[in-house]
């Protein structure tokens, strides 16, 4: 008997009673993809009727064989088909055929284009999804000829050879359903988890919208808000649009303030009011503040995720400080020194205290010069402060030296390819 079977054999199947009474052609098996690792098929959804279809669904305990034809332990008379459409909450053509699947051992998106099967005298299991061309042609009912020319142009070439499975525990499959996540298995969400948020925002980029969302909130509370905060600006207002105000306000309030204000000034007017409406008052208060200045601007640039300690502080109050802070979204190796009404006092960073003594005030490890920006400054003297001093970020300051925020390196790298990128294309054009 063979043990392995792909869905593609199957599909189109006569069924019949032990009998050998005609029951219909085997059209879709559902399955619950939660149970476990290689989840048991559940049912055999059948068809019949050439221009008055009907479908039935038979429970897979009523099966007594898988051969040239499905033998079924029912009579005609026992199996209710009808002619409207029966909904079900899982079945392999509707969930999982040409459905994309992230392949959490390589880390890619891949197209599922046959489901390999685990068969069991009379039961089913699904076991791989086969996502490789040799899956599409075998659906398509072209093994045989394309073999044989492939067979003789290169009998060792790697069609020939290898199968591209996946298994159904290392893939998290993707829907472009908005209500709901198709799959939840815990081995696949553990997987996820170990891939860097980095490349998982790299993977989401081949999906569309609907597959992004279902990926992202596949994913833990932390990892998907790292995620989010690691995607592009356009990547993230085509998701917010998607949101419901509650999931898009948590989102904003967890990634950096600036990244957050380019967000909502990328938004229209009326949507970005309505979330700021449902903000907590601190959060809104910031974000009112810093969309107030023009983006090109320090202030338009400027974060306010900054680590900042009292003159009285020592180097053991900072080397905790930042160890207290490690997932802080802001630099954490930078420290500004301010006094009680938040006027910067100084500067410092990990390189100028590390291997200090810990009982050393920290404002005596702080540059001997402060180098700060003021609220108005321009892109290029930004840029020119942060070059000539070799800082990954710079404070930001209002015309009565109080610390309103910094700027790292990334921020200004990115609105310097923008503008570069712009007047590239207006050459262009």
């Amino acid at each position: 008997m063979q043990i392995f079977v792909f869905l593609s054999e199957i599909l189109g199947k006569r069924t019949v009673s032990k009998d050998g009474a005609y029951l219909g052609k085997l059209r879709d098996l559902t399955v619950s993809p939660n149970d476990e690792i290689c989840p048991k098929i559940r049912g055999l959804i059948l068809e019949r009727g050439l221009w008055r279809k009907e479908v039935a669904l038979v429970n897979i305990n009523d099966v007594l064989e898988f051969n040239q034809e499905i033998v079924i332990n029912l009579r005609d008379e026992d199996i209710h088909y009808q002619r409207e459409k029966i909904k079900f909450d899982f079945t392999l053509c509707q969930d999982i055929l040409d459905r994309q699947v992230v392949d959490i051992d390589n880390r890619k998106v891949v197209r599922v284009n046959d489901i390999h099967l685990l068969r069991l005298d009379s039961q089913l299991f699904v076991a791989h999804m086969d996502v490789g061309l040799r899956g599409l042609v075998r659906r398509l009912g072209w093994t045989k000829g394309v073999d044989s020319i492939v067979r003789s142009m290169s009998p060792k070439a790697y069609y020939l050879t290898r199968e591209d499975f996946i298994p159904w525990k290392n893939a998290q499959v993707l829907t472009t359903d908005r209500r709901r996540n198709i799959l939840r298995l815990d081995i696949a969400r553990k997987k996820l988890s170990q891939i860097p948020a980095m490349e998982l925002a790299e993977i989401m980029e081949d999906l569309d919208i609907f597959e992004q969302l279902s990926l992202l909130r596949s994913l833990d509370e932390e990892l998907r808000r790292r995620v989010f905060a690691d995607l592009a600006t356009h990547e993230k207002h085509d998701l917010i649009e998607q949101m419901d105000d509650k999931e898009a306000v948590g989102f904003l309030e967890n990634i950096p303030a600036d990244e957050a204000t380019d967000l909502l000034l990328s938004l229209p007017k009326g949507l970005t009011y309505q979330l700021m409406k449902r903000m907590e008052t601190k959060t809104a208060k910031k974000l009112r503040k810093m969309l107030g200045f023009a983006k090109d601007s320090a202030g338009g640039l400027m974060t306010m995720e900054y680590l900042s300690l009292k003159p009285e502080a020592k180097v053991k109050d900072a080397i905790q400080l930042m160890k207290d802070h490690l997932q802080y979204p802001g630099n954490i190796y930078h420290l500004y020194v301010v006094d009680g009404q938040q006027r910067l006092l100084g500067s410092t960073s990990v390189r100028q205290f590390f291997n200090e003594d810990p009982e050393k005030s920290i404002l005596e490890t702080c540059y001997p010069k402060r180098i700060f920006v003021r609220l108005d400054d321009g892109m290029e003297e930004i840029a020119l402060l942060l070059e000539k001093y070799k800082f990954s970020s710079i404070p930001v300051l209002n015309e009565d030296d109080i610390l309103q925020g910094v700027i790292t390196t990334d921020d200004v790298m990115e609105e310097l390819i923008a503008i570069a990128w712009k007047k590239y294309k207006e050459k262009l054009t």
